[in-house]
């Protein structure tokens, strides 16, 4: 007669019925390990699975992210996109400050689901341009910090920039870049503006002799969280 140790989760045909409990509690263990168990957040799975089993599978309801234990940290499954936000300006914005100031409308938040994500920052600013030889800037930041960009040294600039001789001119500028904020707490990434010499706008328009009157195209900041 066969009997069925506890681990193994097959009951064979011969065994007992006391046996069952047994087989049954080793089924339960082994859907615990490999099954993938559902959690209303982290903190819900980590009063759940205080002490977790390397290759153990969760997936968290706030975030819809699958992820993996490795023996040390939760870590989501597989280098894909887990969330992506957008935000687009329709509204205008426009400046003559020389030094830098928040572009309005043009600030998202993200959480990342695990501290390896990444997330990738996509922007693109509709910008217009007025008087004589000036130079635009935006510049893109996480937080307080500038991000995307190199160093002052060299010449490198830590921001894009469009200039012009001519009464008006515009353009969109694209600011693409893959952060690694290494947390799992909210994260803030916005668009800045200033401008020597002149005005620079925001979906505004121009009306100079040459162009004519411009209409503006939306400006738009997209966050797209990337699995390690």
């Amino acid at each position: 007669m066969a009997v069925t140790p506890v681990g193994n989760p097959y009951v064979e045909s011969s065994d007992l019925v006391a046996n069952y409990p047994g087989a049954s509690e080793a089924l339960a263990e082994r859907i615990d390990i490999v099954g993938v168990n559902p959690f209303a957040d982290s903190a819900a799975r980590a009063t759940a699975i205080p002490s977790p089993t390397e290759g153990m599978m969760s997936s968290l309801n706030d975030t819809d992210a699958v992820q993996r234990y490795d023996g040390a940290t939760w870590k989501p499954v597989g280098g894909k996109v887990l969330q992506v936000l957008s935000v687009t300006k329709v509204d205008s914005f426009a400046t003559t400050s020389g030094s830098f100031i928040d572009i309005t409308g043009l600030t998202a938040s993200i959480t990342p689901s695990s501290v390896s994500s990444k997330i990738l920052v996509l922007g693109k600013i509709a910008t217009n341009l007025r008087n004589n030889d000036i130079v635009g800037t935006v510049q893109l930041l996480r937080g307080a910090t500038v991000i995307g960009g190199g160093t002052a040294a060299s010449s490198r600039p830590s921001a894009m920039s469009t200039s012009m001789g001519n009464p008006v001119k515009t353009g969109d500028l694209s600011i693409n870049f893959l952060d690694s904020p290494e947390s799992t707490s909210s994260q803030t990434y916005k668009m800045q503006a200033k401008v020597s010499g002149g005005t620079i706008g925001v979906n505004t328009t121009g009306s100079d002799v040459d162009n004519g009157n411009l209409p503006r195209t939306s400006s738009t900041i997209t966050l797209m969280e990337i699995s390690a």
